[in-house]
């Protein structure tokens, strides 16, 4: 930093796995931190304080990095005393609709918004995390951050934008891990788990920019036969004694699909 370029202030609220890694960073990245979070203390590089509205007392930017539980709490703590032209930045992932609230409550208090979303896991990249930011403190999120090492895609959306596209995105990534998680768990009770973990490693490295368009569309054009499928899978799987949770859910997802042009013509 130079002269011409102060140090920015930046407050830190929750200073668990995802915060003080991300907390840590800024402030080897020359970032004045300041942390608060009421079970965990703050660590030597940054300025520990007393609560919500210490800590973001003079910040330049908010970083709300608890939990979507304790997001509203957070910010109702501490909006009264964010100084004009501050951001808070919600990193929580919460619905859509918590982000268009917690931006109502910003707004009520003359405070600009951002709704940020963390789109990978945060230990072993911490600051480096890529980032999806919207709503009208967004580009100053993305100003302040970029400079200290940051990757922020700022969304021409508004706040919630940015949480929809995490959670549609989980959508798919825990799907995918809980149908393999559960397969493996039937396949270890069946006596067969190395053969099916071979397997499903083979699919997952075939996989190519033509396997979204294939399993989409075979699964509508099999919707009916497949449902059958799943429906034997998961009578399968309770007989092995595992939940078949994940199996029940494609039957019934199948079943939607097949049912869908007799809906449709009624």
């Amino acid at each position: 930093m130079t002269e011409e370029s102060p140090r920015p202030i930046i407050a830190v609220l929750g200073l668990g796995e995802a915060g003080s890694a991300i907390a840590a960073d800024l402030a080897a990245a020359g970032a004045v931190v300041r942390g608060y979070d009421p079970a965990v203390p703050a660590p030597a590089h940054i300025i520990g304080t007393g609560g919500e509205a210490d800590a973001v007392d003079g910040a330049d930017l908010v970083l709300s990095v608890n939990s979507a539980h304790d997001a509203a709490g957070a910010l109702r703590a501490g909006v009264a005393g964010v100084r004009a032209g501050t951001v808070w930045a919600d990193l929580n992932t919460a619905s859509p609709g918590l982000k268009r609230s917690l931006d109502g409550v910003a707004r009520a208090h003359g405070v600009r918004f951002a709704d940020v979303a963390i789109m990978a896991p945060v230990p072993g990249r911490g600051l480096r995390t890529p980032m999806l930011a919207s709503g009208d403190g967004a580009a100053v999120v993305a100003g302040v951050l970029t400079p200290l090492g940051a990757t922020v895609e700022v969304l021409p959306d508004g706040p919630g934008a940015a949480a929809a596209r995490k959670l549609l995105r989980s959508v798919f990534f825990k799907g995918l891990a809980a149908a393999v998680v559960e397969s493996l768990e039937a396949a270890r009770s069946a006596g067969c788990e190395g053969w099916l973990r071979d397997d499903i490693t083979a699919e997952l490295t075939r996989a190519s920019a033509g396997t979204v368009d294939r399993l989409v569309t075979g699964t509508h054009k099999h919707s009916v036969r497949r449902a059958a499928e799943m429906a034997a899978a998961a009578d399968m799987l309770t007989d092995l004694g595992v939940p078949p949770l994940v199996a029940t859910a494609s039957r019934d997802l199948l079943a939607r699909l097949s049912a869908a042009p007799a809906e449709r013509s009624a």
